[in-house]
């Protein structure tokens, strides 16, 4: 019978659920198990689709073109397994679903309401991955914070499925802060307590408390947590701030945490967990040989979380360069032709990120200009290769008015174009080119020096595509299209041919870097922009 583990949280946001989740499933991926992780998101938006990334950062999709909640991309980056749609729910997934039923007339004239209709199939979304029997464990981390309004119905789910799945088939981890006061000059643990109090009140004892702490916490304050929150002082596990989340799940494993949770689940703690492959990474990580320095130019850089996939990349690219990677963040906006060379000045490479929207296009082109120009190592992603061509149609082609049909509907050179089967759609959510799509590289371009083969597989998220009508024109010119979707022609990868490093794709490569598998785009790019600086 699949397992499950229910992770909370209290006292404040922020805290790394996700972080703790991921961590604790790759300790028991490590000890032979079959773990996965979903999320259930308390926010009524069906998705994050239609989400700024300012408000919840990152979106991150799936190989089956699920738009979800950036923790799925920490899922995947330390499991190294692909995740789906059923790994990411929230409440208007929950609420849309239900009100469809009772209009097609399911409930039989029943009255409509959270309990049991909400609780119910909320518990069914919860158990989807378990029917398969592909897993023994599945974790579902709970967005939010314990007293909050609208995670109440996931937590009363959680009470009901507990009990439906009886003793020793469950466990509820309950991440809080036990935080620092300063001028007192001790941990506090009242905050946890309240925490607690909390989820007790709505009839669920946790049983494992998971504890985010600056300082470390004392044997009396383990004991006092323990005595208080009815566990047992060997559930009372310490999270401690660390340098990199890589950290936290050789911490965890220090703190027993995936013992305790296979006790509490009556599952044998077999095998020693295998972090070899891990701990030569954090390796790697901690003992760089070398530092480059990378500016990533975008929109949306004053939230990192925006990036953070693209983040990740870099850190694994790094790792495997055995090469610290640093990277400073360039508002597109405050990139002016005037400023580009002091904006750029010591970067060793530039990114130019995905989004949306003509705010910072110009200074995109202009940093795109100066790159291509100067022979500084350039990687373009989504919107970042849609700027490459049309800098590329300005300022070598000479096609003044060159631009996107998005940024420009009536500019007589839209070589950047709305794909066709986007045309007619007027619903925003869900509608885009979205998940894994097949690309055939050409042999004898620097895509295929970089993947080593010609046929790969790559994650999309955009509505507007290179416009095939120019491509005899680029191509002549110098920019060649290295990468094309072998069922409709699209180009997928644009590369220079007399430049070090120019390298432009329409997917998002960040979305499948790992830590077992880091992308082979970014370990590319690093390793041009480190002999960019080499040979500076």
């Amino acid at each position: 019978m699949t397992k499950y583990i229910f992770v909370t949280g209290g006292v404040t946001s922020s805290l790394g659920k996700g972080i703790i989740a991921a961590s604790l499933a790759k300790l028991l991926q490590a000890r032979g198990y079959k773990v996965t992780i979903q999320k259930f998101d308390p926010y009524i938006n069906i998705d994050p689709g239609t989400l700024n990334p300012y408000e919840h950062g990152e979106c991150y999709v799936t190989e089956d073109g699920a738009e979800t909640d950036l923790d799925l991309g920490h899922y995947e980056r330390f499991l190294n397994v692909p995740t789906s749609q059923a790994n990411n729910v929230t409440t208007g997934r929950i609420y849309q679903h239900v009100i469809q039923q009772e209009r097609e007339g399911a409930y039989l004239g029943k009255t409509v309401q959270v309990i049991p209709h909400i609780t119910d199939e909320i518990k069914r979304r919860m158990q989807l991955l378990g029917e398969s029997n592909e897993y023994d464990i599945i974790i579902t981390e709970l967005g939010g914070t314990v007293g909050d309004i609208e995670s109440l119905p996931f937590v009363e789910a959680v009470r009901q499925l507990r009990w439906e799945l009886g003793a020793n088939n469950s466990l509820v981890i309950h991440l809080t802060l036990v935080p620092y006061l300063a001028a007192a000059g001790e941990l506090k643990t009242k905050p946890t307590q309240h925490s607690v109090k909390t989820l007790l009140e709505y009839g669920v004892q946790p049983d494992i408390l998971v504890c985010r702490t600056e300082h470390k916490l004392s044997q009396e304050i383990r004991k006092k947590l323990a005595q208080f929150c009815n566990v047992n002082i060997n559930a009372v596990v310490e999270s401690i701030d660390a340098s990199t989340i890589y950290d936290v799940p050789l911490l965890m494993l220090k703190e027993n945490l995936d013992k305790t949770a296979l006790t509490k689940l009556k599952l044998s703690n077999k095998n020693e967990p295998d972090l070899e492959n891990w701990k030569n990474f954090l390796g790697k990580l901690k003992n760089p040989t070398s530092e480059v320095c990378i500016a990533l130019v975008g929109k949306y850089v004053e939230l990192p979380d925006a990036y953070k996939s693209i983040i990740e990349g870099f850190i694994h690219a790094g790792a495997t360069n055995e090469c610290k990677v640093k990277v400073s963040y360039i508002a597109a906006e405050s990139v002016t032709k005037e400023n580009v060379a002091e904006k750029l000045k010591g970067m060793d490479g530039v990114l130019v990120a995905p989004g949306f929207g003509e705010r910072g296009l110009d200074g995109k082109l202009n940093a795109i200009k100066y790159v291509r120009e100067n022979n500084v190592p350039f990687f373009g992603i989504c919107l970042g290769m849609q700027c490459s061509v049309i800098e590329f149609g300005r300022n070598v082609l000479g096609l003044k008015d060159a631009n996107s049909f998005e940024m420009d509907a009536n500019t007589s050179n839209p070589v950047i174009n709305l794909m066709e089967e986007q045309k007619n759609i007027t619903n925003m959510g869900g509608t885009m080119r979205l998940g894994a799509y097949d690309c055939e590289i050409k042999k004898g371009t620097k895509a295929f020096a970089i993947y080593g083969k010609t046929k790969i597989s790559e994650r999309h998220r955009h509505r507007y595509e290179f416009n095939n009508d120019y491509l005899k024109q680029y191509e002549a010119a110098g920019m060649i299209a290295s990468g094309f979707n072998p069922e409709t022609g699209l180009v997928e990868i644009v590369e220079l041919k007399n430049h070090p490093f120019f390298v432009a794709g329409q997917f998002h490569p960040e979305l499948k870097s790992t830590v077992a598998n880091p992308h082979p785009l970014f370990v590319s790019f690093v390793a041009a922009a480190l002999a960019n600086k080499k040979s500076k």
